[in-house]
């Protein structure tokens, strides 16, 4: 069933019968040995399970082209034996029997059915990048493994991880299939980068000397998609004309990422990619890789009260997995943006999401389950303190009751595909809070100035953009904005709790801990509700309001500089703040103390309010 051709093939013996003999396994494969579309469907073939085999992909792009791979290798189309369900489509069928998904409808569908009734096996492709989800799916399959179904099949695959402290959670043998790559050259630059050089203009720089002294397709990693647009207007006019630009990201249209993996026809074809292209994807006819160095990845942003992508530089397994995708067809070269002697610098791996991203999802999956973090079998636990400070908002949002025991307002957040602040917003407010939260979930379309940012303003923009706005932002708020609309709509009567509110009344309910009072004197300096203070930019033409929620912070501690802020509309605001939504007893305002909440008997208080 599978090409013989491809390294993994020297494997599967002994991957299946591991999974005979523990029903475990833990499979080690480098890039390019053929493990995501080779490995379901020996097992599909060796009938080591009647249910259907699950296998995950940590994006959405790696899932579809894995299912569509594997339906060519049977001469079939995608929903017949192997399917996939991604968020917004699916493609499976009765007949499915492998369904490949991304990380998160794991863990909806476990908690929906947790003996995940017709299921055989699951797969944790990819499982080197550690996900948040990917990490707490492998918990509860453990979980489920060990009390429900002893039955149950668990792989997980990777290119890269330290397979070792896997193994020893899973109780699983290690399999290690060889790679076959072709050799690649590496070269880096004579010196680093002056700290002035602006990044996009070094690496068009050295994707042009690429180009001019290589044969064959070249595969720029760039960490965004900013700066693959930066980078591929800065070479427009410095490249051969029959050399073809393909961007390729996780937000662009399905079609245009086809594009960038499918071999091209004639000419020479320049990848310009983020991460999606180091695992995962084949993209058959790359002979030249370019790295950049940096990698964006996932951290809880204090400032914004959820995680955000931040720009680090890469690991040293990171930069061997893109110098890998240099070798996968013939002898290739890597042109690295840094210096030989900057390598000592660079970590091994990267860290575990669970380690620096936000948990307030992971506490509430955890409520909804009814576990505590430290029975659960992860293999790297969370910090105490900030599971504590995720379940302390989990509260404030009233998703959780005074015991810690999940609510079914809880419930319903965890259904809705946005971080629980967003959620309660959208959940309260109805699809009129569609926009915002659309606009609170994706990165700031617009360029940055030197005051607030007024939430208003920004959600004007959406409408008609101003120049220098990322058009390909604006673009996604604009269709998930429509998307959560139609969830919010569905929900119908046992959605919103609000009638037609302002931009301010919104951000109170995903920021309840964020509204400001403005303390007596000159200066424009608030006290949140949460007990921190905050100052807004001198002259911002927010700085006279006396009432505001606080959506951006930068960080500091003592006193926070606000970045992104609206003008409370006082009722409205202080009514949005009811953990219950009720409208009785809202927000009491103290001129000297800031913010008091005194809630209605039974609800939760707010974290930090007097």
């Amino acid at each position: 069933m599978i090409d013989a051709r491809l390294p993994v093939h020297a494997a599967i013996p002994a991957l299946l019968d591991a999974l005979r003999q523990t029903r475990r396994a833990v499979l080690q494969a480098p890039p390019g040995a053929g493990k995501t579309t080779v490995v379901p469907l020996e097992m599909l073939g060796a009938g080591l399970t009647a249910g259907r085999i699950l296998m995950l992909e940590p994006r959405r792009l790696a899932a579809r082209a894995a299912a569509e791979r594997m339906s060519g290798t049977l001469g079939e189309r995608p929903g017949q034996t192997v399917g996939y369900r991604i968020r917004g489509t699916s493609q499976v069928s009765e007949s499915t029997r492998i369904e490949v998904v991304t990380e998160g409808i794991l863990t909806r569908m476990i908690q929906s059915d947790p003996e995940l009734a017709g299921v055989g096996a699951v797969i944790f492709d990819e499982f080197h990048e550690r996900s948040l989800n990917a990490d707490l799916g492998l918990a509860l399959c453990l979980e489920i493994a060990g009390a429900l179904r002893d039955d149950l099949l668990l792989v997980a695959m990777s290119a890269t991880l330290d397979a070792a402290p896997v193994a020893e959670l899973m109780g699983a043998p290690v399999i290690t299939a060889q790679g076959r790559a072709y050799p690649v050259t590496i070269r880096h630059l004579p010196r680093p980068l002056r700290k002035d050089t602006r990044f996009e203009t070094a690496m068009a720089d050295l994707v042009a000397r690429a180009a001019a002294e290589t044969e064959g397709g070249i595969l720029a990693f760039l960490p965004g998609e900013g700066e693959i647009r930066r980078v591929g207007a800065l070479l427009r006019d410095r490249l051969p004309p029959d050399c073809r630009i393909r961007p390729l990201y996780g937000a662009l249209p399905f079609a245009e990422q086809r594009a960038a993996i499918a071999p091209q026809a004639g000419g020479r074809k320049l990848v310009l990619a983020t991460a999606i292209a180091e695992t995962s994807l084949t993209i058959e006819d790359i002979r030249v890789v370019v790295d950049g160095g940096r990698a964006r990845r996932a951290r809880f942003d204090p400032a914004s009260g959820m995680s955000r992508l931040v720009t680090e530089r890469v690991t040293r397994a990171e930069a061997t997995q893109r110098m890998g995708r240099a070798g996968r067809v013939a002898e290739g070269v890597c042109y690295r943006l840094w210096a030989r002697g900057e390598e000592g610098a660079l970590a091994a791996y990267p860290p575990a999401e669970i380690e620096a991203a936000d948990l307030t999802a992971l506490a509430l999956e955890l409520a909804i389950w009814g576990a505590e973090p430290e029975a659960m079998p992860f293999l790297t636990p969370p910090n105490p303190g900030h599971f504590a400070e995720a379940r302390a908002l989990l509260r404030m949002l009233g998703a959780l009751d005074a015991r810690g025991a999940v609510t079914a307002h809880g419930r319903a957040l965890a259904a809705l595909p946005l971080h629980p602040r967003l959620a309660h917003m959208l959940r309260c407010a109805g699809a009129q809070a569609a926009p915002l939260a659309a606009l609170l979930a994706e990165r700031d379309p617009l360029a940055r100035g030197g005051g607030s940012v007024d939430l208003a303003l920004r959600l004007s923009a959406l409408g008609e953009p101003p120049p220098d706005a990322d058009r390909g932002a604006i673009a996604r708020i604009r269709t998930e904005a429509g998307r959560l609309a139609r969830t919010a709509r569905r929900a119908g009567k046992g959605g919103a709790r609000f009638d037609e509110m302002g931009v301010g009344a919104m951000a109170a309910l995903a920021y309840p801990d964020r509204v400001g009072l403005r303390r007596a004197g000159d200066e424009p300096r608030y006290l949140l509700s949460g007990g921190a203070g905050a100052v807004l930019p001198e002259g911002d033409p927010l700085g006279g309001a006396r009432l505001i929620v606080a959506t951006d912070l930068d960080g500091d501690r003592r006193e926070a500089r606000i970045r992104q802020s609206r003008r409370g509309e006082r009722g409205r605001t202080a009514r949005a703040l009811c953990p219950r939504h009720r409208l009785a007893r809202p927000l009491r305002l103290g001129p000297a103390r800031g913010p008091r909440y005194r809630p209605p008997a039974g609800a939760v208080r707010h974290a930090g309010a007097r």
